[in-house]
């Protein structure tokens, strides 16, 4: 944390000349030295906000356990811990929070932890309405997304419960949205499947300027032909394969929902400090649910 110097005013303390130059050379002495106020002064989230409280447990699982017994994925930074410093619930919103700071779980030690939360509800088909402020900057990389139940994934809450016989990409991956910090307010929605190689190839998205100061709505509609993601309403990816096989629609079965705030270590700028992403609700709706349907599982996070 960067801590700035503030300069009392000359009639709040009166020193003379010669009290003056004995303060100084103890400074000296000591080593002291008066260090230029920072050009970027940073206000950071606080550590632990007022009233912060858990994240519903009925609901939710923290995924801490590294996959591979060191670390995570695609250069992932971070440990994900199951703290109420990373995930809490205040004022009516979620924040899961990616700090700065020397952690050591699982035998690792990593510079840099935040929360990654499986959702003990699993679906196949409907609608997804998450409403969520991202954060901003180089590094920072938010994500809401879906994996089958029955993924084979060290750790994960459906695992724990006895699923897992499916591997990745085999089961597949629904990006409804990522947002790399690297690319700044260009959000992105993609499929991983068998036909892909697991590969991003089935992938679009959109601009929001606002994305990381305002909240927006980010929206998977999927049933058994084809799947839109949109923001706001605005649509900017559909997928619909035309012939439908395990390798290019593995996505007939239950999957539930992920959201996650990871760190990339090679892009992640040396002045962050810690940031967060907001969610104001997740709403799961039944396939072709009209406007003023009701949600068949839900987190409005008033816990």
């Amino acid at each position: 944390m960067k801590i700035q110097v503030s300069r009392l005013p000359v009639s709040a303390v009166k020193l003379s000349m010669a009290a003056a130059a004995i303060l100084l050379s103890g400074l000296v002495a000591c080593g002291g030295a008066l260090s230029k106020a920072s050009p970027k002064p940073v206000t950071p989230i606080a550590d632990t906000a007022s009233g912060a409280q858990p994240i519903d447990s009925e609901k939710w699982f923290h995924q801490t356990r590294l996959p591979n017994g060191d670390g995570w994925y695609n250069n992932e930074a971070q440990h994900y811990t199951n703290r109420i410093d990373n995930a809490y619930v205040s004022d009516g919103t979620l924040k899961i929070v990616a700090k700065r700071e020397r952690f050591t779980d699982q035998n690792r030690t990593k510079q840099f932890t935040s929360a990654r939360l499986n959702s003990k509800y699993a679906f196949t088909y409907g609608r997804v309405d998450v409403r969520a402020k991202l954060p901003a900057g180089k590094g920072t990389w938010p994500a809401i997304w879906a994996l089958s139940k029955n993924i084979a994934e060290n750790g994960g809450y459906w695992q724990t419960q006895g699923f897992g016989t499916d591997h990745w990409p085999a089961a597949g991956e629904i990006d409804i949205m990522e947002h790399w910090g690297k690319n700044q307010n260009y959000v992105s929605s993609a499929l991983h499947t068998p036909s892909s190689s697991g590969n991003t190839v089935n992938v679009d998205g959109q601009t929001i300027a606002t994305v990381s100061s305002e909240f927006h709505i980010y929206s998977l509609d999927w049933n058994a032909d084809r799947m839109i993601f949109s923001v706001d309403g605005n649509a900017h990816y559909r997928y619909e394969p035309e012939e439908k096989t395990a390798a290019t629609w593995p996505f007939d079965s239950p999957q539930y929902l992920l959201l996650n705030f990871a760190i990339e270590g090679q892009h992640i700028t040396e002045d962050f400090i810690q940031d967060q992403m907001e969610v104001d609700y997740l709403r799961v709706y039944a396939p072709n649910a009209s406007s003023s349907a009701a949600p068949i599982w839900a987190d409005e996070f008033n816990n």
